[in-house]
């Protein structure tokens, strides 16, 4: 295929470019530049997608497949107004933040409600008005937790580093709620064999939930780390200062009111070709190599 990257020059964008590349497709990122390069074999392209006539260096081309990743409102459009009737397949990189109902467990991406639409609103209000953008032939990809090489905020790479280190543990809420996540090497995969078969409507794209003590406990093991865990309820933490998900001094796990967000039921997405790696599998060295803590090391 000839395949388009909105973006495609660093973490989500560029693995998925990178495996369009390693699956023998012909790719272009275009994007501004100024986070990263396109990954080796892929061509590189300057837009500038806040820009009216943005887009213009791509004028002319045709492309069996594009992704985008966005999470403005308007660029969306822009790209596909000026897109429009030269690309086959169009996915649209979405996230789970853009379910109204964060506290009941085990809903489907084709049936949970939707926060209203809104360009200027928060983060899932703003994906959802990209979304509508689309029509019902593109792939709506509402990606959970993405974790793994490359990964800016540190939500994952804390828990490694943590646990890596040993001792006891502070554990946010109960030792069964559930978690979630993808990794982004899983993820990209994944939306190139959707592109490649032209896969179509919502999915959620996230691995299925383990358990917090599961999700604590394997990853202890797999580094060869002794770890107990000294588990707190939510008050506690929040009387210590202690944030929540990301930024400084957090714990980057859910916790109890957005739950919902951390056990979709991705039955479907796994049935439409979603392989998820088991968390266990990459070896200690590779584990150990995420190490970059998202807050002070005394948490």
């Amino acid at each position: 295929m000839r395949m388009l990257v909105l973006g495609g020059t660093q973490f989500l964008g560029r693995a998925v470019a990178a495996r369009a590349v390693g699956r023998g497709h012909a790719v272009t990122c275009a994007a501004r530049g100024r986070s990263g390069a396109a990954p080796p074999g892929a061509r590189f392209v300057a837009i500038d997608r806040d820009r009216a006539h943005g887009l213009d260096a791509l004028r002319g081309e045709t492309f069996d497949a594009a992704v985008d990743v966005a999470r403005d409102p308007g660029r969306v459009r822009r790209a596909l107004a000026a897109l429009a009737g030269r690309v086959g397949h169009w996915t649209f990189v979405s996230t789970t933040s853009v379910y109204a109902d964060t506290a009941t467990r085990g809903q489907t991406a084709r049936t949970a409600p939707l926060l209203a639409p809104s360009d200027d609103g928060p983060y899932g209000a703003a994906k959802v008005a990209s979304e509508r953008a689309f029509d019902r032939d593109a792939l709506i990809c509402r990606a959970g937790l993405i974790v793994g090489p490359g990964d800016p905020t540190g939500r994952f790479s804390y828990w490694i580093a943590r646990l890596a280190r040993g001792g006891e543990v502070l554990a946010p809420a109960e030792p069964d709620d559930p978690v979630q996540w993808i990794d982004v090497r899983d993820l990209a995969a994944w939306i190139v064999h959707a592109a490649e078969r032209g896969l179509a409507g919502p999915f959620d794209a996230v691995g299925p939930p383990c358990t917090r003590r599961a999700f604590i406990d394997t990853c202890a093991n797999a580094l060869g780390s002794a770890c107990t865990s000294a588990w707190v309820d939510p008050a506690f933490l929040d009387r210590h200062g202690v944030g929540r998900e990301s930024g400084p001094f957090s714990l980057p796990l859910p916790l109890p009111d957005t739950i919902g967000d951390a056990s979709r039921d991705v039955a479907a997405t796994l049935a439409a070709g979603l392989s998820v790696r088991p968390l266990g599998r990459p070896p200690a060295t590779r584990l150990a190599g995420w190490r970059r803590p998202a807050v002070p090391s005394r948490v």
